[in-house]
């Protein structure tokens, strides 16, 4: 470089002036680990943050006995109300200069949408304010006497010092029965037409109508497969044929309205192969094929019992009746035959086969008679309630979300019913309609026990415990991606990757109605559907988690559904009036009109497509949608 280009010519020698020196730059390696230290101090950061603002009010639902039904995870609603509210959802509450009016946002928070169940006990008057929140006729407040269900249930409030909840009110009612009977949403013309509805029969109407619908078979189709294990890979490996086949004979004795003593004798009973007799599936649905391995099952899918808590006798002697089932393979892949095996137990020389009913009573067997079929005999006994308590109390489980006995697959001296006298009488009812499970459907749902508030009026676990509200429990993993889907007019993918080729089911096909366990989602797995492998009950899993509030609030699928799906964009989107709009989004999320605290905050976000869309999107994030209540 030479002299001139550093050096003044204006002055002396002695002010030389020259260029700064340059700040040596850091090399490359020391900027990736500076850069990858900010990154993970900052991500650390907003780990803590976002549990401590995860952990800071939880949610108090007051919690089922049963521990699969309890609620363990932080609350998603924070201490402001019970909607979670996604990015840009207030960006309709703004001021000028993008700066956020705090007073708008904390009533909103209050206000969209009203909580049902905040963890407080409310009194009379706030229970009644609570279900008079939607928009619709102030329910009844008093306890009537439907049929001798109500009896007894007032019977043992009174016994208690408990008070009933109030009447719940019609929207109410109406997405609980469809919920509760048909694993789906009401659509909303089927809201429209119910709540401007003024016969005063229409809730039994209601009831008759939706026995009659398709998705009672499908709903009830899959708890049955859940019990009795309808899953083609491991551990229980029926493979995909006999899968479908299983699952389509489940299906079909629902849909016709099998009586419940026929359907457990022909399962009990069953022989042939497991591709051309799907009965016969009962026998493989099993992790291991030895007589005590059937008799488990057997004694928890029909009498809801442990066998490994019987005495040793006992247990020994149940175990006899199935000593003779026998499997043999054919020449088809993964075809077996199950059938009655005259000489498994017995070798060359029949002789005849001392067993014990479950009741203690011994019985004699001749070698020439299926012992299978003296059992079924002896369960489906019209003078024998074994069989008919464990379906009624199932059944009283599933809508009132409690069983009488709890856990519903635990009887036993150890787990006394809370209700006797009500669960011999619904066994009772079902033998006398010879097993017709829809009379059962029909007597607990048009019941006003059935019909009370969710907002105890008490203690809420007392009043939970003796049937004195109805019980808040979330939505199955597959009612509710169904309603997600139904909202936004979009599909799932559905499909098991085991074994080759990969199973996939129709871009239409309901998660109520799959077919095969082993056949799922990402979805459905975070959100506990049960992995059938042992049919008990606590295999499902109901409990709110923080991933499951995360994947809700922020996670591309549930955007993607949002602002892709054709039903979504048809409530946001268009020349709708705002007040129009707000009544649609709210009966097609929520199932109800919104109460006038949301109308006077919710129509200004109807304004625009954007904020609509948004409003959706926080409703689908409230305790009121994902819980059935």
């Amino acid at each position: 470089m030479s002299t001139e280009s550093i050096v003044s010519t204006d002055i002396s020698p002695f002010q030389i002036r020259t260029k700064p020196r340059r700040k040596r730059r850091p090399g490359r390696w020391a900027l990736v680990v500076s850069h990858w230290m900010y990154s993970t101090i900052a991500f650390l950061l907003a780990l803590v943050l976002l549990f401590v603002w995860l952990q800071r009010s939880p949610l108090d639902v007051a919690a089922p006995v049963n521990p699969a039904d309890q609620f363990s995870g932080p609350n998603p609603a924070g201490p402001a109300g019970n909607a979670i509210v996604p990015a840009g959802f207030l960006s309709e509450v703004t001021k000028g200069g993008g700066k956020a009016d705090r007073s708008n946002q904390k009533s909103l928070a209050r206000s969209l949408p009203k909580t049902l169940f905040d963890g407080k006990t409310l009194d009379k008057n706030d229970s009644e304010a609570a279900d008079g929140a939607t928009g619709n006729a102030k329910p009844a407040t008093t306890f009537e006497i439907v049929n001798p269900i109500d009896r007894m249930i007032r019977a043992s409030l009174q016994q208690q010092g408990i008070q009933p909840a109030s009447r719940c009110d019609d929207a109410t009612y109406l997405r609980r029965v469809y919920l509760d009977v048909l694993g789906t949403l009401p659509t909303l013309p089927e809201v429209r037409t119910f709540l401007s509805d003024s016969d005063p029969e229409k809730r039994s109407k209601l009831v008759e109508a939706v026995l009659r619908r398709p998705e009672y078979v499908d709903y009830a189709t899959m708890r049955w497969c859940d019990r009795l294990r309808v899953k083609a890979e491991f551990p229980i490996n029926l493979w995909p044929n006999a899968a479908q086949a299983y699952h389509h004979w489940i299906h079909r004795s629902i849909e016709t309205n099998q009586p419940m003593d026929r359907f457990a004798q022909e399962l009990l009973v069953a022989s042939g192969s497991n591709f051309r007799s799907p009965p016969a599936n009962f026998y493989r649905a099993l992790q291991g094929n030895e007589p005590g391995d059937i008799a488990t099952v057997v004694a928890l899918t029909f009498l809801c019992e442990r066998l490994d808590e019987w005495p040793q006798a006992k247990r020994e002697g149940f175990t006899q009746f199935f000593t003779k089932v026998g499997y043999k393979p054919t020449g088809e892949w993964k075809e077996e035959i199950v059938y009655f095996d005259l000489h498994q137990a017995d070798g060359d020389s029949p002789r005849d086969l001392e067993a014990v009913f479950p009741d203690g009573k011994a019985v004699t067997i001749p070698p020439d008679v299926d012992p299978r079929s003296v059992f079924a005999d002896w369960l489906t006994d019209p003078r024998n309630p074994a069989f008919a308590k464990g379906i009624a109390n199932r059944l009283w489980a599933h809508l009132m979300g409690r069983g009488i006995v709890e856990p519903v697959d635990h009887f036993g001296s150890d787990h006394p019913p809370s209700h006797p006298e009500l669960l011999d009488w619904l066994a009772k009812e079902l033998i006398d309609s010879g097993y017709d499970i829809k009379h059962l459907y029909r007597l607990i749902l048009n019941s006003s026990a059935y019909g009370q508030s969710c907002v105890p009026k008490g203690d809420s676990q007392k009043a939970e415990k003796w049937f004195a509200c109805y019980i808040p429990r979330r939505m199955d993993a597959e009612v509710l991606i169904d309603a997600i889907c139904q909202i936004t007019g979009t599909t799932e993918t559905y499909m098991s990757i085991i074994p080759e080729p990969y199973t996939f089911l129709p871009n239409d096909q309901r998660a109520i109605s799959l077919p095969d366990g082993s056949i799922s989602s990402s979805f459905l797995e975070m959100f506990g559907r049960p992995a059938r492998d042992t049919g008990m009950a606590s295999e499902r899993n109901n409990r709110l988690t923080a991933a499951q509030t995360l994947h809700l609030l922020n996670s591309n699928h549930v955007r993607d559904k949002l602002k892709k799906g054709p039903a979504a964009a048809k409530l946001y989107k268009g020349k709708t009036p705002a007040p129009q709009r707000l009544n649609q989004i709210y009966m097609t999320v929520l199932s109800r009109r919104p109460s006038d605290d949301e109308v006077m905050l919710g129509e200004p976000m109807c304004r625009s497509a954007s904020s609509s869309r948004d409003l959706i999107w926080a409703l689908i994030n409230c305790d009121e949608f994902l819980f059935r209540h």
